[in-house]
């Protein structure tokens, strides 16, 4: 039997992509007047707009009715919200795009406290990675529309929160140095890892939902929990080599051009 193929065009979500593209296309084109100093190229515009892309791939296209339907669908659409969308968003801004708003995100962070320490933010991306994956929580978010709904809003703000203090282009107070990068990730992902590897061999399917519910692609309900755990596991790990291996080489980098600056300060 083959699932359902079903476009979700949600009025809500639309508007919000809408808006946010708006948004960052007249900052953009402001910042790139003759004159501005060090104008965001191409190149972010396209990252952003990708990561806005991917939003409404996860939350519109016919991934969002298969998610539904098949578990597997489900993970690949909160892999999607919690890493994919937030990363090329992110990777999109620049100092100069967020300069009318830095000083009230430097503000936020001050007030938040521990908050906005990344800490919570680890406990945040993984905490609620298992919250959502308990048997109740996970049937409770696909039997009732308002539930998925809040089940994206927590991995969205939990991944933007997370991949913020890795990527974002401002200076935090609470920002990551030496090992903590590489620390900050390889924890999270671990958390979130064996989180995979639970669901991918679990000796028996652990939501009901999927259980009684129609099986396609010849898939049984615990096969489709493996797919999704596996599918899980795989991205986590591939999301943290990769960006190990660019925090290594940044941390590196770093080090050379300390090294630099103290060979010239030696020789003054």
């Amino acid at each position: 039997m083959a699932p359902q193929i079903t476009w979700s065009l949600e009025p809500v979500v639309l508007l919000g992509v809408l808006t946010l593209g708006a948004l960052y296309l007249r900052r953009w084109s402001r910042a790139r007047r003759p004159g501005e100093r060090h104008p965001p190229g191409i190149g972010r515009l396209v990252l952003f707009g990708c990561g806005l892309l991917v939003v409404l791939v996860a939350l519109i296209s016919p991934l969002d009715g298969l998610s539904e339907q098949l578990m597997v669908m489900h993970m690949v659409q909160h892999i999607l919200l919690l890493d994919i969308a937030p990363i090329l968003m992110i990777l999109g801004l620049t100092k100069v795009l967020l300069r009318p708003a830095t000083r009230r995100l430097q503000a936020i962070e001050r007030r938040a406290g521990w908050l906005g320490h990344p800490a919570f933010a680890v406990l945040a991306y993984a905490g609620l990675m298992w919250l959502w994956h308990l048997p109740a929580m996970y049937d409770a978010a696909l039997r009732d529309t308002g539930v998925h709904a809040l089940e994206h809003i927590c991995f969205a703000a939990a991944g933007g929160l997370y991949w913020w203090h890795i990527l974002s282009p401002i200076r935090s107070r609470m920002r990551l140095a030496g090992l903590g990068p590489i620390m900050y990730m390889t924890s999270t992902k671990l958390l979130v890892g064996i989180l995979g590897i639970v669901l991918a061999f679990a000796p028996h399917a652990l939501y009901p939902f999927y259980v009684h519910h129609p099986h396609y692609w010849g898939l049984t309900a615990a096969d489709d929990q493996s797919l999704a755990g596996l599918t899980m596991a795989l991205e986590q790990s591939i999301v943290m080599g990769v960006a190990l291996v660019v925090l290594f080489v940044q941390m590196l980098s770093e080090s050379e051009r300390e090294a630099q600056r103290a060979e010239r300060f030696e020789l003054v």
